[in-house]
């Protein structure tokens, strides 16, 4: 259970993240039971006091796509180079390689490393199932590391022998995918505010799963009331394989299978054209925005500024560290306000709007409202930033932690439990975890 109270005292800056953006110099957060239960100065509290001085207080980062078991094939060879397509194919066979210990291990890895990068808030887009593994292989290691999440259910219905891209080994039958997205939903999601898991559902992408397999996952996903997710419009090839097999671009292949609307959000959207972002924007669809992954696969530079400015929902993921190696969170903000500005000009994306993307952005893409800011009632998921460090020295605006800052929290607390402290992680034993998923890398490699 979270302490009772906390009181985050005197930040030199506090960046709320709230409806008017408020920014506060000297500022106190008081944490009760979880939620945030006051702001301001000279604030007192019986409870833990946890000094902020030469700090920047942010509300925690939300990390909208990922796929954590890959955090167990970083700088594979023959992957290191390749486009989308022959990157996959380069992996899928040491992916089916994995149980349910890999899976574990990797999701232990990735939050922990996302949590040390300020993120409090993480999705998961988990599509292979191989030698037993089941989605709540991660749900357990979020559970154990304390972050909120929200794994999606993916799938892959079309191998090879049927014109997909995926070998037979990694697909599953259409019906065994719908009966175990009905089983995680019913046994892990919480609707409820301030919850700590929710599910969603997301077949891998066009490419992996047949039509009826997209229409009947929304089907599906409306009729338990949870989200959707899936990769969508990544990159030229993508762009191709949609026009071949159906038709029709993706957005409006996405469109006549019920994928858009305010439950739904996809990851990429790098080739995205005009029309499509206004059919976003209309529909309240959301978009999980990987710079960092989309310039290590050669796939472009995705149209943030114009999604921004026609009212799409824009989150950030750090996508799978088999395609970006890092999973830091605050490291990917600035990735998309540098690679914003050099598609459109220096003043295309400034470092607070990067960061808004990636906290209440984010929180929004999820339809998560009581996380994203620190205002009273939402829940205490806050990142602290020390910025008296030779990263920020001389900076003449330490709130602007993308341009000089640090890129690993000092304190991070989600739901008011301490995640990390004073820069190590405070619930589990990293060393040992760490030596445990190279161990693991290693057997996989001996194996091919």
């Amino acid at each position: 259970m979270p302490n009772s109270e906390i009181l985050i005292r005197n930040a030199d800056h506090l960046l709320t993240m709230d409806d008017t953006r408020t920014e506060l110099a000297g500022a106190d957060v008081l944490i009760r039971g979880g939620q945030i239960a006051a702001i301001g100065q000279g604030l007192t509290t019986a409870g833990e006091i946890v000094n902020a001085r030469g700090c920047v207080v942010t509300p925690g980062l939300v990390n909208t796509h990922h796929h954590l078991y890959q955090s167990l094939t970083r700088a594979v060879p023959g992957g290191q180079d390749a486009l989308l397509f022959g990157w996959l194919q380069t992996l899928y066979p040491i992916w089916s390689r994995f149980g349910p210990e890999e899976m574990f291990v990797s999701a232990q890895i990735g939050l922990a490393e996302l949590a040390l990068s300020g993120c409090t808030l993480s999705s998961d887009h988990l599509y292979l199932y191989p030698n037993g593994s089941r989605l709540e292989d991660t749900i357990h290691a979020a559970t154990e590391l304390g972050l909120r999440f929200h794994p999606t259910r993916g799938a892959m219905s079309i191998g090879e022998s049927d014109g997909g891209l995926p070998p037979d080994a990694l697909v599953e039958r259409e019906q065994d995918i719908l009966n175990d997205c009905i089983r995680v939903v019913d046994g892990f999601h919480d609707p409820s505010e301030g919850a700590m898991v929710r599910v969603g559902l997301a077949p891998c992408s066009p490419f992996s799963v047949s039509r009826e397999l997209m229409r009947d996952a929304a089907l599906l996903a409306r009729d338990k009331g949870v989200m959707l997710h899936t990769h969508l419009a990544e990159n030229d090839e993508d762009i191709a394989y949609s026009l071949e097999k159906f038709g029709c671009r993706p957005g409006q292949y996405a469109e006549e299978l019920g994928w858009t609307g305010s439950d739904v959000w996809h990851a990429h959207c790098v080739k995205l054209d005009a029309q499509e972002i206004d059919l976003f924007a209309k529909t309240h669809t959301g978009v999980a925005h990987c710079p960092c992954s989309n310039c290590r696969l050669g796939s472009g530079i995705a149209p943030v500024r114009p999604m921004r400015d026609a009212g799409v929902k824009v989150g950030l993921g750090v996508d799978g560290s088999a395609s970006n190696d890092s999973g830091n969170l605050i490291l990917e903000a600035r990735q998309a306000m540098l690679l914003q500005r050099v598609a459109r000009g220096a003043d295309a994306m400034s470092a607070r709007e990067a960061l808004e993307i990636t906290t209440r952005g984010g929180a929004a893409v999820l339809n998560r409202p009581d996380c994203g800011q620190i205002a009273p009632g939402k829940r205490a998921d806050i990142a602290i930033w020390d910025v008296s460090g030779v990263e920020s020295a001389g900076s003449w605006d330490p709130a602007a932690l993308l341009l000089a800052g640090p890129t690993r929290v000092r304190h991070l607390f989600v739901e008011g439990r301490q995640i990390v402290r004073d820069g190590q992680i405070a619930t589990l034993d990293l060393p040992k975890v760490i030596e445990r998923q190279n161990r693991l890398a290693r057997r996989l490699a001996e194996r091919l």
